[in-house]
């Protein structure tokens, strides 16, 4: 299985220099906990940065600083973990776990962000193998109890 066939496709992301009120009202509106860093060379949305809502917390909200005062440069991870939609999914399960992360943003063959793959996407899809797997040794159950009565 793929990266592509379970990622998700609708990713948001944002420039560095954007205020991290801005941000964190970017993340309640969409309803996710993380934001992709871009910057847009050559027309493709190209992975800069990271930032996450615990991101946020423990390093303005904790030490008090004005979120008008820093920008998503000052905090947003740099070090991104990132996998290709090529990629196999366990290739991609052994990043995070090597880098321990719980999402990577996906990335095409010109290095542009055209997905995010997180550990609920691989739950969801494991999930839905385990369903299929379990349907099909039952199937083979049944059909052995009517070929043999």
């Amino acid at each position: 299985m793929r990266v592509a066939d379970i990622c998700t496709r609708q990713v948001i992301s944002i420039e560095a220099g954007i205020t991290i009120r801005q941000a964190a009202e970017m993340m309640r509106k969409h309803h996710v906990g993380a934001l992709v860093v871009t910057q847009p060379p050559n027309g493709e949305r190209v992975p800069t940065g990271f930032l996450t809502d615990r991101d946020i917390v423990i390093s303005v909200v904790a030490a008090g600083v004005n979120t008008e005062a820093l920008t998503v440069g000052d905090i947003m991870s740099q070090d991104l973990a990132t996998c290709t939609e090529s990629e196999g999914v366990f290739d991609a399960i052994q990043t995070m776990r090597r880098r321990s992360v719980r999402r990577l943003p996906v990335l095409n063959g010109k290095g542009g962000l055209v997905g995010m793959l997180t550990a609920d996407d691989i739950y969801s899809a494991l999930g839905t193998l385990t369903r299929d797997l379990n349907a099909a040794l039952t199937r083979e159950q049944v059909h052995e109890m009517i070929s043999r009565t």
